[in-house]
């Protein structure tokens, strides 16, 4: 089945990848009430749990095509669940740690299987903002039933090995393996937009560092410095996830309206903003205020960034390295912000994670002005991209429209079929310069078909 058809099951894979990182505020949190670690000890282990999670991102980089999706997103869903049902069992450290990275493992996989196949759709912008609009509601509706339940550190781990078991019937819909000899003619061939990938991945790698420093220790804020209590805290993160499934459906309508480098560098000094007013915050209204703007916004400049590094690559190889480099530094962010909470305190802390996000909106946004890739809409193309951008729209079914004009930025490519050879080859040997029989005749073969 082409990758192409298969966009649910993509974003079912996808949602089960990114679910751990979505939780890991109230996994850090319950590790330390329940099992009697620090705060720093506590996000060092959601630190291996995400670092599992990018490694398994860099093993699967490249080799996703030449796998299929179906075996590695199978593997890593069982992965997923036997990791995060053992930790959800085991009562000792040692083994929460063992088996938090074998989980982790788990879900870097799938997510790496999702980001290869996102990158082969056709609107890559729009399946990554399903994605994370599946993800965002089934985090939040977590959110609203884990603290009304208990269960110690057990109940989030579960939570995601049941949803890993779950989404396991959707592999059926995606694509197994290629033959060997088109794997080897596929796979060989240079990585394109080696430098604009670099900047991205590093990029990615200290926004994400950033964002999930704050997140790692959201609920600790809330529960430490604002005084609420776990059920309220949880009720300002559903509502928080709420008002990001409201941003990623408006990212999914804004579309390419505006281009990818608006989004990006706009939301990213908002990020950078919330980020200051959350973890400042002394009561209610602000630590709310700072939560909900900050996840609404967080999602829709992620949705373009993925379509960003997707579009650098149709085969999905920079979709998937600069997802693992983002999730290296979601990995270190727990670490990072309970490091930093502890030393300077959550204010000082909000300061320096916002000026490392204001400081990477620059070469961030200027990756999104420089090249698009592919465009957000099939079928459109850019002046930078040239010929080979034209071909690679017209042949991957693209929506009919005008060769794009001097001076216009994107605009759509018309696909041309022609189905008597014959005709056109005599037609052009009959053509002369003077507009002959023979030039009306080429131009009725291929225009009027």
């Amino acid at each position: 089945m082409s990758s192409r058809r298969a966009a649910w099951p993509l974003v079912a894979v996808f949602t089960a990848g990114y679910l751990a990182s979505y939780l890991l505020p109230t996994i850090v949190g319950r590790l330390s009430v329940h099992l009697g670690l620090t705060p720093a000890q506590a996000g060092l282990v959601g630190s291996a749990l995400l670092l599992s999670s990018a490694s398994a991102g860099f093993t699967l980089a490249g080799r996703v095509e030449r796998y299929g999706s179906r075996t590695p997103a199978r593997v890593g869903l069982v992965l997923a669940a036997v990791g995060y049902g053992s930790a959800a069992l085991a009562g000792s450290v040692p083994l929460v740690v063992a088996s938090v990275m074998v989980g982790g493992f788990g879900s870097g996989a799938a997510t790496a299987v999702a980001a290869a196949g996102i990158a082969a759709q056709r609107d890559p912008h729009r399946t990554s903002s399903l994605g994370l609009l599946t993800v965002s509601a089934t985090a939040g509706a977590l959110y609203l039933t884990i603290p009304h339940l208990g269960g110690g550190h057990r109940l989030p781990f579960a939570a995601i090995a049941l949803v890993a078991l779950l989404v396991w019937p959707a592999t059926t819909r995606l694509n197994g393996p290629t033959a060997p000899e088109e794997s080897a003619s596929r796979i060989t061939g240079r990585l394109p937009h080696r430098r604009s990938g670099l900047v991205l991945a590093g990029g990615m790698l200290v926004w994400s560092m950033a964002q999930n420093a704050l997140w790692g220790v959201s609920s600790r804020i809330g529960v430490v410095q604002v005084g609420l209590s776990e059920v309220t805290v949880g009720a300002v993160f559903a509502a928080a996830l709420g008002a990001g499934l409201l941003g990623v459906m408006g990212a999914g309508v804004l579309g390419a309206r505006v281009g990818r480098a608006v989004p990006i560098g706009l939301g990213t000094v908002i990020i950078a903003g919330s980020i200051v007013v959350s973890s400042s915050a002394r009561d209610l209204g602000s630590f709310a205020t700072g939560e909900i703007l900050w996840n609404t916004v967080y999602p829709v400049v992620l949705s373009y960034l993925i379509g960003l590094a997707a579009s650098l690559d149709v085969r999905g190889r920079w979709a998937v390295l600069a997802g693992s480099a983002s999730s290296v530094g979601v990995a270190c962010g727990p670490l990072l912000g309970s490091v930093l909470s502890e030393e300077a305190g959550y204010p000082a802390m909000g300061l320096i994670l916002g000026a490392a996000t204001l400081l990477v909106a620059a070469p961030v946004t200027a990756v999104a002005l420089h090249t698009g890739g592919r465009p957000l809409v099939p079928g459109s193309v850019r002046r930078r991209g040239g010929a080979p951008a034209a071909l690679l729209a017209a042949t991957t079914g693209s929506l009919s429209g005008a060769v794009p004009k001097l001076g216009s930025p994107e605009q759509a490519v018309t696909e041309l079929r022609v189905r008597r050879r014959r005709l056109v080859r005599s037609a052009i040997r009959t053509a002369g310069p003077d507009g002959g029989p023979g030039q009306s005749n080429a131009y009725a073969s291929t225009s009027d078909r």
